[in-house]
């Protein structure tokens, strides 16, 4: 008889379990994925393209419906688990089904932080996380009311992209604030902030950088923002995008080990060997992941391991590859040459590109590509495996057909 496995969360950490188990072992477990979203996985990374308009709601879905039948997968939607009685090794859903389990996957990803604004309950204050949020945004921007985005991180950016493309790219309608002196300062420089900046301009989004929020103001809804410095912004919505943290209560509540995120070892088990986590949910070595590729690389280990096979997670290269507003970003490894470090630069501010490499000993320590980003993977590579560039190194910011000398 197949062991009751129970996966909470329907994200895109658990989508990628089922599928890496269905391709080793088909039937070796019953699989029952249980989501407190009423509808279908999607593609969380695919929500700004979604809220500007240029793709439809069903191209984000992963997978069919008929997928998950075709691997026997029981799918409830729209059921928050509530609570995880250990000893009995069931779970309660909020409607009162209790469900036995062998083991228990925990893929509760994240939620968006909202800190304690004064103003921050007011109707038109919102945040950015799934389809929901999408529709109401959407709403605002058709209308051409004054939008503020709090955030200058990818959420952040990705909001005003999403919400100045949904408006028709009016003047003044979408103003993005940031705390401090440049955009994605965890995985940009100042110059590739700058050129990224620029680019956000030229796509309707006024930037205002070192604008610490006060509070918002209003009376029946939102008003304004009202920055540290006393100054007022109009705005008919405001979206709080500064960053997710992990979904962690459930865990929590059943008293299992909970830092920042949950506590799991290199098995990805939690401190009750039944229970698992992976995702944006899980702690590992003190890291929490909040990108979808050390997500993957976890579900790839977990469905190793339940399938009896010999895996450990050692964590992940922090890497970032994606479009960003409609421009090509990509950071990976150190971004700022430390000590004991150099740098080799391509610039051409006019086609609006930047690609800086940080040299450690030889090897590519980090890099960071703006604009362009060909031969992203190739760099990523190179990071990882830590080889001696030093051969093709004055060729680096032309790509991997320089490197390897096969370019014509």
């Amino acid at each position: 008889m197949a062991e009751p496995l129970i996966i909470v969360g329907k994200g895109m950490a658990a989508t990628r379990l089922v599928d890496e188990l269905s391709q080793r072992a088909l039937g070796r477990y019953s699989v029952a994925v249980i989501g407190a979203e009423p509808r279908l996985a999607y593609n969380r990374v695919l929500l700004s393209p979604l809220l500007a308009g240029e793709i439809a709601e069903p191209e984000i879905e992963l997978k069919p419906a008929a997928w998950w039948r075709d691997r026997g997968v029981s799918m409830l939607y729209g059921k928050p688990v509530t609570g995880i009685d250990r000893a009995a090794k069931c779970v309660t859903l909020a409607d009162g089904l209790t469900l036995p389990y062998g083991k228990l996957v925990l893929a509760t990803g994240s939620k968006p932080l909202k800190p304690p604004f004064p103003g921050g309950d007011l109707p038109g204050v919102a945040t950015f996380r799934d389809t929901a949020d999408v529709q109401a945004m959407r709403a605002y921007a058709a209308r051409g009311a004054r939008i503020v985005v709090i955030g200058g991180g990818l959420l952040g950016l990705e909001a005003a992209y999403g919400l100045a493309r949904a408006g028709g790219q009016r003047a003044g309608q979408v103003t993005l604030l940031h705390l401090v002196d440049r955009l994605m300062e965890r995985q940009l420089d100042a110059e590739g902030a700058a050129l990224l900046a620029s680019a956000m301009v030229m796509r309707g989004v006024e930037i205002r950088l070192n604008s610490a929020t006060k509070g918002f103001v209003g009376t029946d809804r939102v008003e304004g923002v009202e920055l540290q410095d006393g100054t007022v912004i109009p705005a008919e919505l405001v979206v709080i995008a500064i960053g997710v943290r992990p979904n962690t209560d459930l865990a929590a509540a059943a008293g299992l080990e909970v830092a920042r995120g949950v506590v799991v070892d290199d098995a990805l088990a939690t401190s009750d060997p039944a229970i698992l986590a992976i995702g944006e949910c899980a702690e590992h070595r003190g890291q929490v992941y909040g990108l979808v590729e050390p997500a993957y690389e976890q579900a790839r280990t977990l469905a190793a391991r339940l399938t009896g096979r010999e895996a450990g997670y050692a964590g992940s290269l922090l890497a970032t590859n994606l479009k960003v507003s409609g421009v090509g970003v990509f950071s990976a490894g150190e971004f700022e040459a430390g000590e004991g470090a150099e740098t080799v630069v391509l610039r051409d501010r006019g086609a609006g590109i930047y690609r800086k490499f940080v040299l450690r000993e030889g090897s590519l320590a980090g890099c960071v590509l703006v604009g362009d980003t060909q031969g992203a993977l190739f760099y990523l590579g190179l990071i990882r495996s830590q080889q001696d560039i030093t051969p093709f190194r004055a060729d680096l910011p032309f790509g991997e057909a320089y490197c390897i000398g096969e370019a014509a």
